[in-house]
C-alpha cells in the first residue's frame, strides 16, 4: 500500500511548490508563470554550458569513461 501514498505525497509536494510559486509573485498568475519561464531558460543555459565544458573535457582526454 505504501506505492499508493507515494504519489500523493510526490502531488502535496507539487500543489506546495506551486503555491509557493504563486505567493512569491504576490498572487499574479502571470508574474509567476513570467518568473518561471524565466528560471527555465537560465537552466537551459546553464545545460547548454555545461555540455561544452564536458565536451571539451572529453575532446582534451581530461574526462575518462570506466569500462568493466
Amino acid at each position: 500500500m505504501s506505492s499508493v501514498s507515494k504519489p500523493n505525497e510526490q502531488d502535496d509536494g507539487l500543489e506546495a511548490a506551486v503555491d509557493q510559486a504563486i505567493a512569491v509573485c504576490g498572487g499574479d498568475l502571470r508574474a509567476t508563470i513570467r518568473a518561471q519561464i524565466v528560471a527555465n531558460n537560465f537552466l537551459e543555459a546553464e545545460i547548454v554550458e555545461l555540455r561544452k565544458t564536458v565536451s571539451h573535457a572529453f575532446a582534451r582526454g581530461r574526462f575518462r569513461t570506466h569500462t568493466g
